[in-house]
């Protein structure tokens, strides 16, 4: 049986490297994507893996990285983020596109370029990482939770325009994981980031990419349109209990 190839993107850190760990221990081939190459390669080499440097936000990068991908049996769209958490009335508009760039047009970019690779290989898969702030709003949240309603709404529309194509589609939807992900939205500021897990325990990266490879490992009659997994102590985007 040959190697089934999986294309991770956002892959130097937190949810992107544990899934690329866990795809590598279920038996693919893991291509990884990030902009950061230096923490791709070392990872890359233990995985026996491959790294390309990657920068959704960025046309010419996409194309570049796909065309480095001979074959594609799984796509884990992971890269995205957040910036600020401005009410809609102080929003920084800067912010707000670049929270579109990355987690809207990024993901629309790398899956029209693999798309074809997917298809050709007779069993694809595409998964896409959004969050349950793709599914909900809270005050302060706009622009964030807008582009994950937007790129829930672009994947869940590619699952009804390839109805019929041997191609999967599987959107997993996390609550709160501690990654430096609540770092990056507050501009480095690490007092701030962590008080946002204060009191209780969140999901780790490993958590959410043990679902990705679940999810991946499934028969090809098997699809998983959407799962959701939150911390026991987290109801909502905005209601959470604390110890």
């Amino acid at each position: 049986m040959n190697t089934r190839t999986a294309v991770i993107t956002g892959a130097s850190a937190g949810i992107g490297e544990a899934t690329a760990r866990a795809l590598a221990s279920a038996g693919f081939h893991v291509v990884l994507g990030a902009r950061r190459l230096e923490r791709l390669r070392p990872l890359a080499e233990e995985l026996s893996g491959t790294a390309h440097q990657l920068d959704v936000t960025d046309a010419e990068s996409v194309a570049a990285f796909a065309d480095r991908i001979p074959e594609c049996h799984v796509l884990v769209n992971n890269a995205g983020g957040a910036k600020g958490l401005d009410r809609i009335a102080d929003a920084d508009e800067e912010h707000w596109r670049w929270m579109w760039q990355t987690n809207v047009l990024g993901t629309l970019r790398v899956t029209k370029a693999l798309l074809p690779k997917l298809l050709a290989s007779g069993d694809g898969h595409i998964i896409t990482i959004t969050s349950i702030a793709g599914h909900e709003v809270y005050d302060g949240g706009g622009g964030y939770t807008s582009a994950k309603h937007a790129q829930s709404a672009l994947h869940r529309t590619l699952r009804s325009e390839h109805l019929g194509d041997p191609l999967r589609l599987t959107e997993i939807i996390p609550g709160m994981v501690e990654t430096d992900f609540s770092v990056n939205r507050f501009g480095g500021d690490t007092e701030r980031a962590a008080k946002v897990y204060e009191g209780l325990t969140p999901l780790t990266a490993e958590d959410v990419a043990d679902v990705v490879a679940f999810a991946a490992t499934r028969p090809p009659h098997v699809n998983l349109d959407q799962i959701v997994l939150k911390p026991t102590a987290q109801y909502s985007g905005s209601r959470v209990h604390r110890q």
